[in-house]
This record gives structure tokens, C-alpha cells and sequence, in this order.
């Protein structure tokens, strides 16, 4: 046995809700250099002329973390984290937390188990709630990771973090903190269905035919799972996202039309620019973030009940 043992109690909807937020924040911590990497990949060639003109080319995951830490320094991986932080305790106690609870809401009465179709629908939903909350944090995540910040003398655009939501607010009115709103709900519906559904699925078989017991071995399996089929589904959604929320006013229509540019431009491959950073990320931050959700469900419930014990 590895790790806690299930409570005799199901947990309850505060504690994965607690946990889901927590367990995303100890593994972005871990991941987030990898997500600074992607983005700095996926918006490479949106703007040929800055293209140009800037001297650190990104060539492949490590390429791109070296030349980062060469120009910028170890800290530029980092850049954003705050926000980061931010983003997962609302976004991840809402899509990670409230999925069993909104599945058991589609899940019909007196049915035993739940269908894909009920747990994509459930996916899809808790995906696009969390967005909707979160969306300005991931905006002010996504501008910090992109900017690069090569010293003292250069030109940087957010002084921090608060700085950033109050500097968008004003310059790009209020609306601006919610740019890219529509893909990065798409994005986040078809990676939280990759991601709990394919977890789901994953763990119930394998606890079903008895391959492994519901401890770390089966965890570990499933999120790596859900981790590849999320990245696979949500790659070419994720770069428009990036671009789009990444872009100056004026530079894209729309994030249909920033697609169009890409395709005209770049070939539809720009769509899995970022293909590797992204499926290391995903796959590692699925598999910390699922592991230490588990178990901070375990650690919490013991709490709980040793707090309702009257001995």
C-alpha cells in the first residue's frame, strides 16, 4: 500500500473542492517552467518583423528554458507564478472539485454508474464555469510568460501582478481582462473533458477488473492517461488562446481570425507548436496534481472526522 488509505466517509464537495485547489497549486508550482517554455514556443512566429529584430531564437523544451535562463535569467521561468497561483485556486476547485458533484447532478436517478456522455457533459461544464471566474488571472498569467525581460534596461510593461489587472483594466477597459474568453473556454471544456473523463474511465477499469488497488500505482496510471489525451485534443485551441490573449489591441479580429492568420502563415502545424512542452507539462502537472489530490482528500477527510469524533 502506498500513501493514504481511503476514509470510511466519501469526501465531501468543501473538501475536494479545498484539495482540487491546493493539489493544482503544488503542481504548477513544480510544472511552471515547462508552461513558460510552451508559451514562449507557441506565440514564436506570430510577428515576423519582432521576429526578426529579436535575437534569442527558442529551439525545442530545453533549448527554450536555457535561452530563457541565458537572456533573462532563472527567474524569467517563473514569471506570472503569482497569477499562476491565482488561477488554480479558483479554477481548478471549481472544474477539478465540482466535477463529481455536477456529474452526480446529470447522472440520472437510480442509476449506478455514470455514462461518457454524462461525464463529457459534467466536463464541459465545470470547464466553461471555471473559466468564466478565472479568465482574468489566466489573461495576466499568459502576458507575464510572454514578455521577455532581458535586465534592468528593459522595457517591462507590469510592475506586478495587481499591477498588470489594474494597467489591462485601464487600457483595455474591463472587457480586456476577459479577451480570449471564448477559445480559452473551448480549450478548457475539451481539456477538462481529457482530462477527468479519460481519469475517470481510467481508474474506474482499472479498479474494476482489479489491476490495481486505488492507491499511488493507479493514480499515476490514469493521470498519465489523461494527460496525453487532454494535450492531444486541446493543443491547436491552446495556441490560438495564447495568441489571442497574448495580442496587442488590433492585431487580431477575432480568435477565428487570428486561426486564419496562422493557417495562412504558418501551415496548420503552428497548431501543435508547443506540442512537447505542452504534453510535458500537462502529463507531469496531471500526474502531481491528481496524485496529491487523492491523497490531500484522504488527509482532509481524517481531519474532518477526527474534528466530528467526540473522543
Amino acid at each position: 500500500m502506498v500513501g493514504l488509505q481511503p476514509s470510511e466517509r466519501p469526501p465531501t464537495t468543501a473538501v475536494k473542492f479545498l484539495g482540487a485547489g491546493t493539489a493544482a497549486c503544488f503542481a504548477d508550482l513544480l510544472t511552471f517552467p515547462l508552461d513558460t517554455a510552451k508559451v514562449r514556443l507557441q506565440i514564436q512566429g506570430e510577428n515576423q518583423v519582432a521576429q526578426a529584430s529579436r535575437s534569442a531564437q527558442y529551439r525545442g523544451v530545453l533549448g527554450t528554458i536555457l535561452t530563457m535562463v541565458r537572456t533573462e535569467g532563472p527567474c524569467s521561468l517563473y514569471s506570472g507564478l503569482v497569477a499562476g497561483l491565482q488561477r488554480q485556486m479558483s479554477f481548478a476547485s471549481i472544474r477539478i472539485g465540482l466535477y463529481d458533484s455536477v456529474k452526480q447532478f446529470y447522472t440520472p436517478k437510480g442509476s449506478d454508474h455514470s455514462s461518457i456522455v454524462t461525464r463529457i457533459l459534467a466536463g464541459c461544464t465545470t470547464g466553461a464555469m471555471a473559466v468564466t471566474c478565472a479568465q482574468p488571472t489566466d489573461v495576466v498569467k499568459i502576458r507575464f510568460q510572454a514578455s521577455v525581460h532581458t535586465g534592468p534596461g528593459s522595457n517591462r510593461k507590469y510592475s506586478g501582478t495587481m499591477d498588470a489587472y489594474r494597467t489591462i483594466a485601464r487600457e483595455e477597459g474591463v472587457r480586456g481582462l476577459w479577451k480570449g474568453v471564448l477559445p480559452n473556454i473551448t480549450r478548457n471544456a475539451i481539456v477538462n473533458c481529457g482530462e477527468m473523463v479519460t481519469y475517470d474511465i481510467i481508474k474506474e477499469k482499472l479498479l474494476d477488473y482489479h489491476l490495481l488497488t486505488d492507491n499511488f500505482p493507479c493514480h499515476f496510471v490514469s493521470a498519465f492517461g489523461a494527460g496525453f489525451c487532454a494535450t492531444l485534443l486541446a493543443s491547436p485551441v491552446d495556441v490560438v488562446k495564447t495568441r489571442y490573449m497574448n495580442s496587442p489591441p488590433g492585431q487580431y479580429r477575432s480568435p477565428f481570425d487570428c486561426m486564419l492568420k496562422m493557417v495562412t502563415q504558418e501551415g496548420p502545424t503552428a497548431f501543435y507548436k508547443g506540442f512537447t512542452p505542452s504534453f510535458l507539462r500537462l502529463g507531469s502537472w496531471n500526474v502531481v496534481m491528481f496524485v496529491t489530490y487523492e491523497q490531500m482528500k484522504r488527509a482532509l477527510m481524517k481531519v474532518q472526522m477526527l474534528r466530528d469524533s467526540p473522543f
